[in-house]
């Protein structure tokens, strides 16, 4: 036998239900105990707990309630009530709250003041406790419900399409751009435009969803050795954007893993639908956005660009939300490599926040440094909700 670990070894197994059968064996018994102390009391102690349990996670509810519907109510369920009904109440409290207010209204149980001031006493401390996360899960049980609930896949997705392959092309982009400007068209922008559709429907070609949108020419290539393969190729596609008889040109590709989640969402086995894509969808953006932000050798050399899919009888929808973006960034502002004495190295600013006055005015005016002042120059107000903000200090 080799001394390798086998993948029993390696890969977890599912979680079986052992905890559930262990919970339901220690609580039967706790019932014949407690039925063995004091039999004739048993019944009406029995009502009056399931009373309390039932009313606590009641309650609780309707805090969640109170949350999603006054804070969250257009961005997570577009205002639909029933859907954040669903999300905040279970089917069992429901109809336990249900059984309790038919027995009151109808006088199958009744309680003395003293019960009354126990349930409420009872109700007041698990509220308290669960609101400070006495009565949070467990981490292993956080884990379950995430592996059982398919919650980690767009995360996952976000850090593999980050490491396996923007971290290659990201830092190189500038100077595949600039082998390509120095022989051909200055591009638009200098970014990589990474196109997010929040339906997941990733097409082949660009021109398929428009027309105006037309491919041009490879970027020079990025050949790195990578996992045992030899000169592995990373490519990026320049396209050209026709709009009103102006041509913009720049770097653009779908997010690939999209194609993952879209896949996903047709297999049964996958656990979740078109809801919960669109879900997923958000967070691979969400994270993939703060992956980004937190990179510095990748700041500032990207844009991600989150496509509705709610745009159905606009053919040029993608051309247009595609410059809307290049003349965004247009009136940004931009700054110019510093050109530096030879035999010195110094930090090369791109874009970004302007500290270092003497060698920002140096960059821009190199022939008469002191002959002008400086101008900024600032966009119109535009909207940026749906955009990560991004603030680059290359002095500090």
């Amino acid at each position: 036998m080799c001394g390798v670990i086998g993948e029993d070894g390696l890969v977890p197994r599912a979680r079986s239900r052992l905890p559930v059968v262990c919970a339901a064996g220690l609580s039967l018994l706790m019932l014949v105990f407690a039925w063995l102390l004091d039999s004739d009391s048993f019944r009406e102690r029995a009502e009056m707990f399931l009373f309390c349990l039932t009313v606590e996670r009641f309650i609780h509810s309707m805090c969640l309630f109170a949350e999603e519907w006054l804070v969250h109510s257009r961005q997570r369920y577009r205002g639909r009530i029933n859907e954040i009904f669903q999300a905040c109440f279970q089917g069992h409290v429901i109809l336990g709250m249900c059984a309790i207010f038919l027995m009151l209204m109808f006088g199958a149980v009744s309680f003395s003041h003293e019960q009354w001031s126990t349930m409420a006493i009872t109700c007041a401390v698990y509220l308290l406790l669960n609101s400070l996360g006495v009565l949070g899960p467990a981490p292993v049980e956080i884990s379950e419900i995430c592996e059982v609930k398919k919650m980690n896949v767009a995360h996952g997705l976000a850090w593999s399409f980050y490491i396996g392959y923007l971290k290659f092309v990201l830092p190189d982009l500038q100077n595949k751009i600039n082998q390509y400007s120095s022989t051909r068209v200055k591009l638009s922008s200098p970014r990589l435009h990474i196109l997010l559709p929040l339906n997941a429907v990733v097409p082949t070609k660009p021109e398929e969803e428009d027309t105006n949108v037309v491919f041009h020419e490879n970027l020079p290539e990025l050949e790195l050795d990578i996992a045992g393969v030899r000169n592995r190729s990373y490519k990026n596609c320049v396209y050209k954007i026709n709009q009103d008889n102006k041509t913009f040109s720049c770097v653009l590709e779908y997010a690939t893993p999209l194609r993952t989640l879209y896949q996903m969402s047709q297999e049964s086995s996958a656990g979740f639908g078109e809801r919960e894509r669109k879900q997923q969808v958000l967070l691979f953006y969400r994270t993939l956005s703060q992956i980004l932000e937190n990179s510095l050798e990748c700041r500032n050399r990207y844009r991600l660009v989150l496509l509705n899919d709610e745009h159905t009888g606009d053919p040029h929808y993608l051309s247009r939300v595609i410059i809307q973006h290049l003349k965004q960034q247009d009136g940004e502002i931009h700054m110019d490599p510093i050109r530096e004495p030879p035999n010195e190295i110094h930090p090369v600013p791109e874009e970004g926040q302007i500290r270092n006055f003497k060698s920002a005015l140096y960059a821009t005016f190199p022939e008469d440094p002191m002959s002008s002042e400086p101008t900024l120059m600032f966009s119109p107000p535009q909207s940026l909700r749906s955009e990560p903000v991004e603030t680059t200090d290359y002095y500090k």
